[in-house]
């Protein structure tokens, strides 16, 4: 089970063990990691699981597709980093990866 950083925007860190195969936004919710609503579970529907990954990670969780993006244009403080987790499925290679929230959430 691979060991997950989160970080809110005032710097509180939140580390967790997460399944292999979860979603980063399951294991934020699993975990009760404020600030990850998940309002459409999942679904790529709402961008309420908007978070931006380390850029020492960014080639483990990939870019987003074409429907992840468009979700994005709704995000607030975009960065290049931005992702919804809950398109990123947990690897083990993602061991020790930090994921920030933004301080919109």
């Amino acid at each position: 089970m691979p060991k997950i950083l989160f970080m809110s925007h005032a710097g509180e860190e939140h580390s967790i063990e997460a399944k292999v195969g979860d979603s980063l936004m399951e294991a934020a919710v699993k975990n009760s990691i404020a600030g990850i609503d998940a309002d459409c579970g999942g679904a790529c529907a709402c961008a309420t699981c908007h978070v931006y990954i380390d850029s020492s990670y960014s080639a483990l969780t990939g870019t987003p597709d074409d429907m992840e993006q468009s979700m994005l244009d709704f995000a607030d403080e975009v960065q290049p980093t931005s992702r919804l987790s809950c398109q990123i499925p947990i690897t083990e290679e993602m061991e020790g990866i930090v994921v920030r929230l933004p301080e919109s959430q």
